[in-house]
């Protein structure tokens, strides 16, 4: 029974859905104004893993990621570059969907621009203002908080304390200080739409709201995105569309939390980030999908809803943590060749513990602790000689680790190949040296001629090669 904490009940639920076998999954996506940084890439990894998993568990899911396409901010960077706000947003839209497809993530259902659904936004907004809950100001729109009751009920916050506590600007014009937009009158220079007040453009909040209901319905059963948007986005996006559709707008609310950089959240406003595009080349010595999963077990090794400290420190013991299933997949594929073992049906505990570490609320930091356990069984079967039940425990930990989009891999895979391309030559030492090294040190060893032997496994070492002396021989490891 797969169970969620869902951040309006402050509880741990069983998932609930409204069609049998399906599942409307709405997630807020990117403002494309700047490239990613590792902060969206986790919000991305973890909801790609959610995705995986309910399909996985039998679900249909209908998935909605949206891009924000017009806001402050593209307009500033706009009129920044002396350039118009749309070519921001198509550079930046770009760049996002390159940054998603180098780290695995599979695509959305649908993925929405806000600037598309504009009509769906103004008729939204019309419905509002006629039952009394939105008021027009000078072209201006704004939706009246104190007329939806139950506002603050995401946060968990009252109304009175949420007024005295309120970190928005002061607008005379405003019934109540958290009286939020939803249409805005344009200024000179910005984007522009009709609408019954005048020219002008949507507020941030609506968008998500129009874009939700359209593509999902007036109920979603999921919706998910930073804890940084608990308030006062997904709090707003309740008030509006609730009291647009008298219905509840999202069954489960799912928030992760944030990558941070020594102890502070990782964000544009502080500068202390890393773009997506910049980890790949600090990386560049190993092909993009090595990295793209290095990144992935990296930021799954922590639980969704617990910050990740970012380091390179962090990513190393990443990289060291995957080498390992990648040598144990080496050592069964140069025994065991073209054979395929049965499998071995005393291995299914491994598959259930795994299972239910996912279903109690996507727990991937015991899935994976799960899948060390499994390795660690199948080095053990290894030693004992049994190749059958080792291939068979290799077979399930690239299933299992298909579902967080590691060890996704066969032999035939090509991002096995790219992974082990990556070793194929080092400081200078091409494919062919490192070959005809390892045969003269084999040689050198049936000779008993050990000082030789030690010297060219230390010049192996220096290049980054690392060998394995085995009963049938020597042999490379692959890292």
């Amino acid at each position: 029974m797969l169970k969620i904490s869902n951040t309006l009940t402050r509880k741990k639920e069983t998932l609930s859905f409204q069609k049998q076998g399906e599942i409307s999954l709405y997630v807020c996506g990117a403002t494309v104004y700047d490239h990613c940084h590792v902060g969206h890439a986790r919000s991305a990894i973890i909801f790609d893993m959610i995705r995986r998993y309910l399909e996985y568990r039998g679900f249909t899911v209908r998935f909605v990621k949206n891009y924000t396409d017009v806001d402050d901010k593209i307009i500033a960077r706009a009129e920044k570059e002396g350039r118009s706000w749309h070519e921001v947003a198509d550079e930046f839209i770009l760049a996002y969907d390159r940054d998603m497809d180098r780290l695995g993530i599979s695509r959305p259902t649908v993925a929405p621009k806000a600037t598309e659904h504009i009509v769906e936004m103004v008729r939204l907004i019309e419905d509002l203002v006629a039952k009394n809950r939105a008021y027009i100001v000078d072209g201006d729109v704004y939706f009246d908080v104190a007329s939806f009751k139950p506002y603050g009920k995401l946060s968990h916050r009252h109304l009175e304390d949420l007024m005295v506590g309120a970190r928005v600007e002061v607008d005379p014009r405003k019934k109540n200080p958290l009286d939020f937009a939803l249409w805005k009158q344009s200024k000179p220079g910005e984007p522009t739409w009709e609408s019954p007040w005048g020219l002008g453009r949507p507020g941030w909040h609506i968008e998500c709201s129009a874009m939700a209901m359209k593509h999902l319905g007036k109920t979603i059963d999921i919706h998910g995105g930073g804890e940084d948007l608990i308030f006062p986005h997904h709090e707003n996006e309740i008030a509006q569309s609730e009291a647009f559709s008298g219905e509840t707008f999202a069954s489960t609310w799912v928030h992760h939390s944030f990558v941070t950089v020594d102890q502070e959240k990782m964000s544009k406003s502080l500068g202390n980030f890393f773009t997506i595009d910049e980890i790949f080349k600090k990386s560049a010595q190993f092909p993009e999908p090595v990295i793209a999963e290095v990144l992935r077990y990296y930021l799954l090794s922590t639980h969704y809803r617990s910050p990740i400290d970012f380091s390179d420190q962090g990513l190393s013991a990443a990289k060291n943590g995957l080498d390992n299933f990648y040598t144990l997949f080496q050592k069964i594929e140069e025994i065991s060749g073209d054979a395929k073992p049965q499998q071995d049906e005393t291995l299914k505990p491994f598959q259930k513990n795994f299972e239910a570490a996912m279903d109690d609320d996507f727990n991937t930091a015991r899935a994976i602790g799960v899948l060390q356990e499994l390795r660690a069984t199948a080095n053990h079967s290894l030693k004992k000689g049994d190749l059958s039940k080792a291939w068979s425990a290799a077979e399930m930990l690239r299933t299992l680790g298909r579902l967080l989009g590691v060890l996704c891999v066969s032999s035939q895979d090509w991002r096995y190949q790219a992974w082990t391309a990556s070793f194929q030559t080092s400081n200078g030492l091409d494919e062919k040296t490192i070959q005809s090294l390892i045969t003269d040190r084999e040689s050198a060893r049936q000779n008993k001629d050990w000082a030789k032997s030690d010297q060219i496994r230390n010049q192996l070492a220096e290049a980054g090669i690392i060998i394995e002396d085995r009963p049938d021989g020597t042999t490379r490891v692959k890292r």
